[in-house]
């Protein structure tokens, strides 16, 4: 592909109510990099598309998607919206014959997530699911320590990230009182820290998982209302690698946090690394939790001392912001990678897919009381 990649975004607003996600993170990070046009910005309503891309400095601004995708000046289809509405966009994205980057979770179903995947293999074109866990610098770093053997064989590993609770929500994000949509702390938290232990250290052969609904009850803080909450926010899993490491992770969210639990450590028979995650920033703010990771070794017993992650693994300019965007600019950077030099990119739906069936195999746990093989 000649020249500048060109994205046409949908689900990235100025207005209020949702989390903000694609504003916060895919703008800025497509606006710092060489290899990207942020061309055109897509929401349902005219006046918002117009704000957005007066806001975005986008050519285009479209309020009707199947206009943005008969656009021959759009490329690549990023889909930043509520979980929900992924299926559908997406799959009229590839029906197109667009390129598409969908953010984490790709669908509300493994089934969803399987359509899209097939469609897309189908068709030839290259998807993108934002699993960020793959394009971190220091995950990518600790990677390469594992195959090269600095702990020598992993024999276990921990992972917990327990965030405060949101237990006031406003439009954009009470939809995920509701399992069945898709979007919540299993789905979410629990997608992106099962697919950075299998990133790390390889695939699962067996899962058990034990979930819980601590907080049964949320508050609209658009209307006072109360709301009811089935999706769970407590994620207890332990389970045994594929080479037969054993591994336990937490993901929850807790009402009374002042800050965060972020922590993945791995120990082998020769040594162990400790990964501190999201560590910058966090101290002095525990809401910003993607601050840049942190990785400290010990072999035998030795102290742990800092690592610094080579500046090889940093493929992004400077100017790319602090904290979010960054992992979302390092995987669009190597989605671009991959296009030019028509090479497979990961994760790809297919990996997208892979996680899916491993989220669902926590449910099946959890609701049999039986370890899942997978």
């Amino acid at each position: 592909m000649a020249g500048k990649i060109r994205v046409g975004i949908v689900g990235a607003t100025v207005t209020v109510g949702g989390s903000g996600w694609g504003a916060r993170t895919h703008v800025p990070a497509l606006h710092a990099l060489p290899d990207y046009e942020l061309k055109a910005v897509c929401t349902t309503r005219e006046e918002t598309a117009l704000a957005s891309q007066k806001a975005f400095g986008t050519d285009l601004a479209f309020h009707n998607f199947d206009t943005m995708l008969a656009s021959p000046e759009v490329d690549l289809v990023s889909v930043v919206t509520r979980v929900p509405a992924h299926y559908d966009l997406v799959m009229r994205a590839l029906h197109a014959g667009k390129a598409v980057y969908c953010e984490w979770p790709l669908g509300a179903t493994v089934a969803e997530a399987e359509e899209m995947a097939n469609l897309a293999a189908t068709k030839g074109l290259y998807t993108a699911v934002g699993l960020q866990a793959r394009s971190d610098p220091t995950l990518n770093y600790v990677r390469e320590l594992i195959q090269q053997g600095y702990v020598g064989e992993v024999l276990s590993a921990d992972f917990a990230y327990i965030n405060r609770a949101t237990i006031k929500r406003g439009a954009g994000r009470i939809f995920q009182h509701d399992k069945k949509n898709g979007a919540n702390i299993l789905t979410i938290g629990g997608g992106h820290a099962i697919d950075a232990v299998n990133f790390v250290l390889g695939d699962f052969a067996e899962v058990s998982a034990r979930l819980a609904t601590r907080v049964t009850e949320w508050i609209n803080s658009d209307t006072g209302e109360s709301v009811h909450v089935d999706s769970p926010d407590w994620v207890s899993v332990s389970g045994k690698l594929q080479s037969s490491a054993e591994v336990q992770f937490l993901v929850a969210a807790m009402p009374a946090m002042p800050e965060g639990r972020r922590t993945f450590e791995i120990y082998g028979r020769e040594g162990m690394l400790s990964i501190a995650v999201g560590a910058g920033g966090a101290e002095k703010n525990p809401s910003v939790y993607h601050g840049p990771n942190q990785v400290f070794g010990s072999r035998g017993k030795e102290p742990l001392v800092a690592m610094p992650t080579p500046e090889r693994f940093t493929l992004i300019p400077d100017t790319v912001p602090a904290g979010p965007p960054r992992n979302v600019a390092q995987a669009y950077t190597r989605l671009a990678q991959a296009m030019r030099e028509g090479k497979p990119f990961s994760p790809s739906f297919a990996d997208a897919v892979h996680a899916h069936k491993l989220v669902a195999a926590l449910e099946k746990s959890s609701e049999t009381g039986k370890s899942v093989s997978l």
